[in-house]
């Protein structure tokens, strides 16, 4: 398919806008400004955007612990973000829900998850729903490579292949389960294989090219539109800080560290946009700059929001 510069450089947009959210993150963590946990979704920006800017307004995507990039991707407030980070009352779930349970139903987010392997049963039951009322929308599951062990994963790839339903199920393989790597909990090596014993497609692209992550995801999201059914997407990536802000990580081995940081998913795009002549090193600091000065607004807008009151303590709670 074809990759024009303007796509090229709104994929670079995107990607250094959640790489600068994040690293932000990391600083304000540090200072204790943000409470409770925060897994960072550094190194794993080309997933989110290659996949995310496939959809549309109308379609929906499934988020995990590690989902502040699905959010930015997918069309999300970074000062509603920010502000829910900070547990203030103007953040998206006002303060209640943090890091890992950011949601926005109106942009067809359906949440961030604390519980592993959450999502992909509410991405099967949306999915579900898009069908019965034609909609034309498509779902989108992230999770991880840990995520597929789970029986959850296994009953809504199940369900989704026996109804055809809509949903692409994206596996980001960062290749440890908190800390355990992948070859230390399943007895394969693509995750993508076990697409075949549900008899629907499994693809595994490098999760650190974005123009491969979004060819792939652009197949298989037509696929679904057009009443195919569902399919895999396993993206082979890496992520750079511990499993949570504060995991020292010392379970990887420093030697490949390094090499994956050499396959920084950013530094690939600079590299590709180089290549093709599309931006300067000047064009590129510009972009990053620009994404820096509105996380920093972003942050401004949290530092001054305001508390949850506690009378709100009970509000939201059940939906009537």
């Amino acid at each position: 398919m074809e990759i024009t510069k303007e796509k090229l450089l709104d994929f670079y947009n995107t990607m250094v806008t959640i790489r600068s959210f994040e690293e932000k993150a990391v600083e304000l963590f540090a200072a204790g400004f943000l409470p409770g946990f925060v897994h960072l979704y550094l190194g794993e920006e080309a997933v989110a955007t290659g996949v995310c800017a496939n959809l549309t307004d109308k379609d929906f995507i499934t988020s995990t612990h590690r989902g502040h990039g699905h959010m930015i991707a997918k069309g999300g407030k970074i000062d509603l973000m920010m502000a829910e980070l900070f547990g203030k009352a103007t953040g998206y779930c006002k303060g209640k829900g943090g890091s890992m349970h950011i949601a926005d139903v109106g942009l067809g987010i359906l949440g961030a998850n604390g519980i592993v392997g959450a999502g992909q049963p509410i991405a099967t039951g949306a999915a579900f729903a898009c069908k019965y009322k034609q909609t034309g929308a498509v779902v989108v599951c992230f999770f991880g490579d840990g995520a597929s062990n789970r029986g959850t994963f296994h009953e809504s790839l199940n369900m989704a292949s026996i109804f055809k339903l809509p949903v692409v199920f994206v596996c980001e393989n960062n290749m440890y389960g908190i800390s355990n790597n992948q070859k230390d909990h399943m007895n394969i090596g693509d995750i993508s294989d076990r697409a075949a014993a549900y008899g629907i497609p499994g693809v595994t692209v490098d999760g650190n090219d974005v123009i491969a992550v979004h060819e792939a995801a652009s197949e298989a999201i037509k696929r679904a539109r057009n009443g195919d059914g569902p399919s895999i997407i396993e993206c082979k990536t890496w992520r750079h800080r511990g499993h949570f802000e504060g995991d020292p990580s010392v379970y990887k081995d420093p030697r490949e560290q390094e090499s994956w940081l050499k396959k920084d998913p950013i530094l690939n795009l600079e590299k590709r946009l180089g290549e093709l002549k599309f931006a300067s090193a000047s064009d590129l600091d510009q972009i990053k700059a620009a994404a820096r000065e509105k996380i920093d607004s972003a942050v401004e807008f949290a530092k001054k929001s305001p508390e949850p009151s506690p009378d709100d303590l009970l509000t939201d709670i059940y939906a009537s």
